[in-house]
């Protein structure tokens, strides 16, 4: 669809295009803010620590993951937080100096903390993008998706959902200084969440998320010349929508709009890519497109088109990312771009103990048990890719176990690990939500170092081991891993992480404390 009445249009770069989503992987739940030329971004993580993903673009197209919201443990305990709660869609803003995170803290609800309720609101904040950030103020409103906005008078505000609802809050954004008001609840679709107001020429405009977070997810606007309303729906609804069972790109919704230097508007939102069938293998992801302003007031977004998956970059100054591919473990911290699965346990892992290596040493807690620690993994990025670690590992119990993972939660996982069953072995075992299947079993393996390979094709699995990494052997195939994404297990309440990979370690209920000792870990996308 065209629109000739166009008041602003976007400033491209002719000679270059994007390929979306332009965060590519586990990345839900998109917020950015621009201060002066830089961009910066935040994301969900649930489940994983340290919390909320922060990445930096100069031209909004190219990310580099620069830092986490919060990162010390004791300021956010997930040691029980079950599959897919956790930290649910932040926002990124800035003001007077200081750059403002809100987030949904998304709990059990069951009572496992005492009466708790089921979600709690919370904000950091720092002078710097990358933090560190102070420690979290709570916001006691048991709603998800807060955004922050301040009015032209300076005041600040927390918008939630369901719909759009404004609550006061102070100052400095830590207290909550009035019940929500409620100024507009949607068009009348099904979950209307990820809520933003925008201030623009004589309107705000409230910006919702509507249609559920799977295949039938989009964006609506209402605007209102007073901040609470009323607010009347765009005749242009739903501003983005894939129409299209087939396309590569679906579950497009949550977004927020933000203006370049050249004054042209864009959104980012929330994309998910098909794996042979609606499959949502590495997550839902962070999508870019074009808004165009019109001569009635409302905008568009893509030309009423949906989704693109190329699309004329903006014309602002590219940013060169050294994609991270290897990591040798050879600094004294973590990068950036490994996840725990919950709170890691301290003492239980260490880049000094042995330069060069990360020390893994096992404890209590297997793969399918909320409880287990130290389970360390980075995302997939791609429908296809390998995933390759060297491993030093010399079990002598039965349960003792290291080794690769591709895991999406404690019901859904795949491992394949050096482990001890009367003699050392190497196993490659599943969990399809129906507790461990033994898949395929390697005997007499040799007592020295192993190197265990991941090769993923699309939804067919290939696991190797070598012992000089060179000459290969096939450990065992997985096809047609369907339990391995959003989608594929319909039993289990709720999946909106994706699949991750990465290496473990535990006593398998043993007791046991030994040392796992990774040499490398490589992930390279095919």
């Amino acid at each position: 669809m065209k629109y000739d009445n166009v008041v602003c249009d976007n400033v491209f770069d002719e000679a270059i295009t994007y390929n979306n989503p332009v965060q590519r992987g586990f990345f839900p739940d998109p917020s950015v803010v621009r201060v002066g030329s830089d961009y910066y971004m935040v994301n969900s993580t649930f489940q994983y620590f340290p919390a909320i993903a922060i990445s930096h673009s100069t031209d909004m197209i190219h990310w580099e993951l620069i830092g986490h919201a919060i990162t010390n443990p004791d300021y956010l305990d997930l040691s029980d937080i079950r599959n897919s709660h956790g930290i649910w869609a932040p926002d990124i803003s800035y003001s007077n100096g200081r750059f403002i995170i809100m987030a949904t803290l998304r709990l059990n609800g069951d009572g496992t903390r005492g009466n708790d309720v089921l979600r709690r609101q919370l904000v950091v904040t720092s002078d710097r993008p990358e933090g560190p950030y102070s420690e979290p103020a709570w916001l006691e409103v048991d709603s998800i998706d807060p955004s922050h906005f301040v009015d032209d008078d300076g005041r600040h505000y927390m918008i939630i959902s369901p719909g759009i609802n404004i609550v006061p809050l102070s100052d400095d954004c830590t207290k909550v200084l009035g019940e929500p008001i409620p100024v507009w609840p949607g068009t009348g679709e099904r979950c209307p969440e990820g809520p933003h107001i925008l201030r623009h020429g004589e309107y705000y405009y409230a910006i919702l998320a509507e249609g559920g977070t799977g295949y039938g997810h989009g964006i609506n606007v209402g605007r209102s010349k007073n901040l609470f309303g009323p607010y009347e729906a765009s005749p242009y609804n739903p501003l983005m929508r894939q129409t299209d069972p087939d396309a590569l790109i679906q579950r497009t919704g949550h977004g927020k709009l933000i203006d370049t230097t050249n004054g042209d508007w864009w959104v980012y939102y929330l994309m998910g890519r098909r794996n042979q069938g609606n499959y949502t293998t590495i997550g839902r992801e962070s999508g870019l497109d074009p808004v165009k302003w019109l001569d009635d007031g409302w905008f568009v977004i893509n030309d009423g088109n949906g989704p693109s998956i190329t699309q004329r970059a903006p014309k602002l100054k590219q940013m060169n990312v050294t994609k991270w591919t290897r990591d040798d473990f050879d600094d004294k911290e973590l990068n950036l771009n490994w996840e725990f699965v919950r709170n890691p346990a301290r003492g239980s892992y260490s880049l000094t103990e042995r330069p060069g290596y990360m020390r893994i040493w096992t404890r209590d807690g297997r793969l399918d048990e909320i409880r287990a620690k130290n389970t360390l993994l980075r995302r997939e990025q791609e429908l296809c890719y390998e995933a390759s670690t060297k491993l030093e590992f010399y079990p002598a119990k039965d349960g003792e176990q290291a080794g690769l993972t591709c895991y999406y939660s404690t019901v859904t996982y795949a491992r394949c690990a050096i482990c001890y069953e009367n003699g050392r072995k190497i196993q490659l075992v599943i969990n399809r939500n129906h507790g461990e299947e033994l898949i395929a079993q390697v005997d007499d393996v040799k007592e020295q170092a192993i190197y265990l390979k991941v090769v993923v094709n699309n939804l067919k699995r290939t696991f190797y081991y070598s012992y000089d990494g060179e000459h290969y052997e096939v450990v065992g195939i997985l096809e047609n891993c369907i339990y391995l994404c959003d989608e594929g297990v319909p039993d289990d309440p709720k999946r909106h992480t994706g699949t991750l990979v990465g290496i473990y370690a535990n006593n398998g209920g043993c007791g046991s404390r030994i040392p796992a000792d990774f040499d490398y870990f490589e992930y390279l996308d095919l």
